[in-house]
């Protein structure tokens, strides 16, 4: 009998917070309100029902919401219980002077060995060369020399800062969040296709195919607005350094993680299955060293 299976889907960006141990300022910002209670995984289990090309969810990647170590400690003890995490992407000071001391602290605490990744919100650093301060640079050396990756977090402006970045440092792995946030409500993608076009010519850069439909409109938003982004992706990357992510909860705010599965579902007709595999799981897996997801019996 021939195998109808197929390799399971890594989720290679969702968040959870608990608002009763730990305040989300950013959720006050007007328009959040869908969102504005507490997440846990067990809710991203019930939001995920939709499968992608037969897979269905298997694994995920966890990321930090606020610039907390606290924070960070809780995501990891929080992989070491839930078997539906396979690593965190957590936070760190990478303006303090002991940087080594505190990554060695979180890796050798409960769920250490979870931590892949580290990132900063310099989506929300004013400073244009917040990337090159010498004490971030000298953390991100240590982060690289710890064997962990930097999930970089910018606007569609900042992404000379990571062009620059990954110059600078080639032997750091980079993966851009949210694929830098193009301006897809906007309608002028020409700037931020120029420099993700630079950025993706250094082979250590990986991307996330999460966060668009945050940046289309949220109510009007079609597979026709993603798509230009889209083609920018696949032809700047290829498939094989692109990684499916939801973006969860806050993509509930445009049309929630199934509508957007959908979406990545008609992007990805096309793709040969190699290609789909790596998309929805294969970059993922390498980047993050996740322990291989279980097949999942194919729908029809």
């Amino acid at each position: 009998m021939s195998d109808t299976s197929h390799p399971g889907l890594v989720d290679a960006h969702h968040h959870v917070w608990n608002l009763d141990d730990r305040p989300q300022p950013w959720l006050d910002v007007p328009g959040h309100e869908p969102i504005r209670r507490s997440f846990d995984t067990d809710d991203l289990r019930s939001a995920a029902t939709r499968p992608i090309a037969g897979r269905q969810l298997a694994s995920s990647v966890v990321v930090q919401c606020v610039p907390s170590s606290s924070e960070t400690r809780d995501l990891l003890a929080l992989a070491d219980e839930d078997p539906l995490i396979g690593a965190v992407v957590g936070w760190v000071d990478l303006t303090g002077p002991a940087i080594g001391d505190v990554l060695d602290e979180l890796c050798t605490g409960p769920g250490g060995s979870y931590l892949r990744a580290v990132r900063h919100l310099v989506q929300d650093e004013q400073d244009p060369r917040w990337l090159r301060r010498p004490a971030v640079e000298r953390a991100l050396r240590t982060i690289g020399e710890r064997g962990l990756g930097y999930d970089v977090l910018i606007r569609d402006h900042q992404v000379p800062q990571a062009v620059g970045l990954a110059e600078r440092l080639p032997e750091l792995p980079l993966v851009l969040d949210h694929a830098g946030k193009p301006p897809i409500a906007d309608g002028d993608l020409a700037g931020w296709e120029r420099d993700v076009r630079r950025l993706a010519g250094h082979p250590q850069v990986r991307c996330k195919l999460s966060g668009l439909i945050t940046e289309a409109d949220h109510e009007q938003w079609t597979l026709a607005d993603i798509r230009p982004v889209w083609d920018v992706l696949l032809s700047a990357f290829g498939p094989y350094r692109l990684m499916f992510g939801s973006d969860w909860p806050v993509c509930v705010l445009a049309g929630g993680w199934n509508r957007w599965a959908a979406t990545v579902e008609e992007l990805l007709t096309g793709c040969s299955a190699d290609e789909t595999d790596a998309i929805l799981a294969g970059t993922a897996l390498d980047f993050y060293r996740l322990p291989p997801v279980e097949r999942t019996p194919a729908c029809f």
